[in-house]
């Protein structure tokens, strides 16, 4: 008997050859850096032991023998020295002092992280091992704001716990012992009853409310509050003569009007930031941090260098940030509102003074001072900012020559 195969079966053919594992799963030409990329990006800034070291020594080291003197000056002197925390040495410390370090330290190592495989000449190898150019910048973003998060929320932990364990039991305004938190109305009885010092000690401008000139009320040493008895001044209502004697009714007249016209001042201190302001605080700070290290990776990368980024960057946030956020300019105004410290500036929390100038910031008391805009457009202005920067320098990343 004869057997006839299946014409319509395919002829065998050599057996496909198997995949080898280390090469399943090889994305190299993905855009998306892998957690080994970015672990070898944060160990390359973590060996720069002199840079990380001067860095924690600037942000957090400054701060922290700033508040252990205090500490240990009011311990040794306590009616001398007041306490070491508190509200005005939390709002002090983080607008006077994290916000404008902050940006400084991060924007040093974006720049470093946006440079060190160029001026350590090995960029060159990075390239030859085909991995996407694009993943290997966006690489350093994780590693490089994994330290400096960590940077800012070690100093800022300190600051918040010194200022809130170390803080006073009895709030001073205009170096009176006041009680917190007191309404208008309250305020106004309370002043009435320390008439003398609330004229002594309180400050005031004229007019504005006042019940004419200071009346003369003894201030202790020897000094009294307001132009002598018998002295002619000119007000707003004309040319009048200070009574030789103020009745005890005029006084505490004249000691509630400084208080109506004290009240908003006042109804901003505190002994201690509340729980809310420290949490905003803490994001406003972080947020900045981020943005100057976005800013200066970008900008290092674009330059191919560390040194004249930094320099930029410091001159910036120094002195050209705050002359024109500030002082408006009425043919660039549109310019001023594009500024990146004008809209951090605009999105800062209502209790924290201007960092880079006299008053209150965006939503605080004295918000006035910053160029108008709005918090929206403000926070359009700083994603733009972490945008196109992040854009320049993945670009000049990718066309750079090997």
């Amino acid at each position: 008997m004869t057997t006839i195969s299946d014409v319509s079966a395919p002829a065998p053919g050599p057996a496909a050859a198997p995949i080898p594992a280390e090469r399943r799963g090889d994305h190299r030409g993905s855009w998306i850096p892998t957690w080994g990329m970015v672990t070898t990006r944060l160990m390359e800034l973590r060996k720069r032991r002199g840079l990380m070291i001067a860095l924690a020594i600037v942000y957090i080291g400054i701060p922290v023998i700033f508040l252990a003197v205090r500490l240990v000056s009011h311990a040794v002197a306590p009616h001398s020295y007041g306490p070491a925390g508190g509200y005005n040495i939390f709002t002090t410390l983080v607008a006077g002092f994290m916000y404008t370090f902050g940006f400084i330290v991060a924007a040093t190592v974006g720049c470093t992280a946006g440079s060190v495989d160029l001026t350590e000449g090995m960029f060159r190898h990075l390239v030859i091992t085909g991995r996407s150019r694009l993943a290997l910048y966006f690489a350093r973003i994780p590693a490089g704001l994994a330290i400096v998060i960590a940077m800012v929320a070690v100093g800022y932990t300190i600051v918040c716990a010194v200022c809130v364990f170390a803080a006073p039991t009895q709030l001073s305004y205009d170096g009176v012992t006041v009680p917190q938190g007191l309404s208008r109305p309250a305020l106004d009885s309370w002043a009435a009853s320390h008439a003398d010092e609330v004229i002594c000690n309180f400050n005031f401008g004229p007019g504005q409310g006042l019940n004419g000139p200071p009346p003369s009320v003894p201030c202790g040493g020897g000094q009294f509050s307001g132009p002598p008895p018998g002295a002619t001044i000119q007000t707003r209502n004309g040319t009048v003569t200070v009574p030789a004697h103020a009745s005890q009714a005029e006084i505490r007249a004249f000691a509630v009007s400084v208080a109506n016209q004290d009240y908003r001042d006042y109804s901003t201190q505190f002994l201690v930031p509340s729980y809310s302001l420290m949490i905003e605080t803490g994001l406003w700070i972080s947020l900045v941090a981020v943005a100057a290290f976005v800013v200066g990776l970008g900008l290092s990368s674009l330059i191919g260098q560390r040194t004249v980024p930094v320099v930029i960057l410091i001159v910036w946030e120094l002195i050209l940030t705050p002359a024109l956020s500030i002082h408006l300019i009425s043919h660039l105004l549109n310019v001023q509102r594009g500024i990146l410290g004008l809209a951090l500036g605009h999105i800062e929390p209502g209790g924290l003074p201007l960092p880079f100038g006299p008053g209150g910031g965006g939503n605080g008391p004295n918000g006035h001072t910053l160029l108008p805009e709005s918090t929206l457009v403000a926070s359009l202005v700083i994603v733009g900012w972490l945008v196109v920067w992040t854009a320049l320098g993945a670009w000049r990343m990718a066309t750079r020559d090997a």
